[in-house]
């Protein structure tokens, strides 16, 4: 479990799924993500979750359901994708519109960077956001990640492709 002065990131629950459903079958939501499909079902959520539940069962808890430290309530994910042979992992978060524009995003991306750096002993956190999702780029700029270029034509959504904005740290750049 992570804390942050607003924040509780934690491992995913069977109560989150109406909450995750809900929230992550949002068009918007989907729209500004790279693995999140549109509609997200409640089967999707249960897969998910017993993804979540097979890592952490094999090694440290990499995949976190934000909830505010006050009520509980849920408002999104965060998340590590590891790499261990190159101690480097793949930063991912999102949030349910109603949550977007209270700094929640940047507070939890702080939290599980510093998990990253900090408990598992990474070397290099990295990440990446379709072209044209500037308030992803604002977070990873403000949460100390530096812009390392654009791969074009990256991924295909929707029947499109996009470019993605890659961003990313080293160990050494918090110092």
């Amino acid at each position: 479990m992570l804390e942050t002065p607003r924040l509780v990131l934690r491992p995913y629950a069977e109560s989150d799924i109406p909450a995750l459903t809900r929230l992550a079958g949002e068009r918007e939501v989907a729209a500004t993500t790279l693995r999140i499909p549109h509609p997200y079902t409640e089967q999707n959520a249960r897969e998910y979750l017993a993804i979540c539940q097979a890592e952490s069962n094999s090694g440290p808890v990499t995949r976190f359901a934000i909830t505010l430290r006050h009520t509980g309530e849920f408002c999104g994910g965060a998340g590590l994708r590891l790499d261990t042979a190159h101690a480097h992992g793949e930063i991912g978060y999102w949030l349910g519109v109603p949550f977007w524009g209270h700094g929640y995003a940047t507070e939890a991306a702080r939290a599980v960077i510093d998990y990253g750096f900090g408990d598992l002993g990474l070397h290099r956190i990295y990440a990446s956001h379709v072209a044209g999702n500037d308030a992803s780029g604002r977070i990873l700029r403000k949460v100390g990640m530096h812009h390392e270029g654009c791969m074009r034509g990256h991924i295909r959504k929707w029947d499109s492709f996009h470019d993605l904005e890659c961003y990313g740290m080293l160990e050494s750049d918090r110092k």
